[in-house]
């Protein structure tokens, strides 16, 4: 049997990367945005990234007011998710809130506060912008004061509170849920030109 051309294998590779690259494009879901506030252990950043890449989150904010570094997540374990995640970096919560309310986004906070709904009361196929604090003191007063709503992921133990990559990915699956169902996956919210354009950025990585 003759030997295929090894140029020609090669084509064939990249043609299955670029129909690859297009499909996951094609599934990302530019009106919901990860919110992360001074997220201290790079563990929980990196399953976060994880979580947000896993259910098509387009964007991911990272709010670090000043009281640590931002974190290097090209050098984390979470290196594979941060490629296909867009990141912005903020330095305040309010510019944060700023550049997601002129996107036309509704932000729902993680606190535990009287009138917190249930995150399955939630409606997640609107643009949304979820909010997640850090370990230790969980989301900042500002944060939850200039917030459209706070939510809860119900529970019944005697420990209510859930690891914040935990919580994440909970929440990140309850979205994945209400948009699978109403079809939201099926056509790209992204222009023709837009999709384009990102196919082309995610050859060249």
């Amino acid at each position: 049997m003759p030997r295929r051309n090894p140029e020609l294998n090669k084509i064939g590779r990249s043609e299955n990367r670029t129909q690859k690259l297009l499909s996951v494009l094609e599934k990302r879901q530019p009106t919901l945005t990860v919110v992360a506030e001074n997220i201290i252990d790079p563990h929980n950043l990196s399953a976060l990234l994880r979580s947000c890449e896993a259910v098509g989150v387009w964007e991911i904010c990272l709010v670090y007011d000043g009281s640590q570094p931002f974190p290097n997540l090209e050098k984390s374990s979470s290196a594979s998710a941060y490629k296909w995640v867009n990141t912005k970096k903020f330095t305040s919560i309010k510019s944060c809130y700023k550049h997601l309310h002129e996107q036309g986004k509704k932000i729902y906070t993680t606190h535990m506060s009287r009138g917190a709904k249930s995150l399955y009361d939630l409606n997640l196929t609107e643009p949304v912008a979820l909010v997640f604090g850090n370990e230790h003191n969980g989301i900042s007063y500002e944060a939850v004061e200039l917030a459209d709503a706070n939510f809860l992921i119900p529970q019944v133990g005697m420990i209510q509170s859930l690891n914040i990559s935990v919580a994440c990915a909970v929440s990140l699956y309850e979205v994945f849920r209400q948009r699978f169902d109403k079809g939201m996956y099926e056509k790209s919210q992204f222009e023709e030109n837009q999709l384009h354009l990102y196919l082309d950025e995610w050859c060249k990585k």
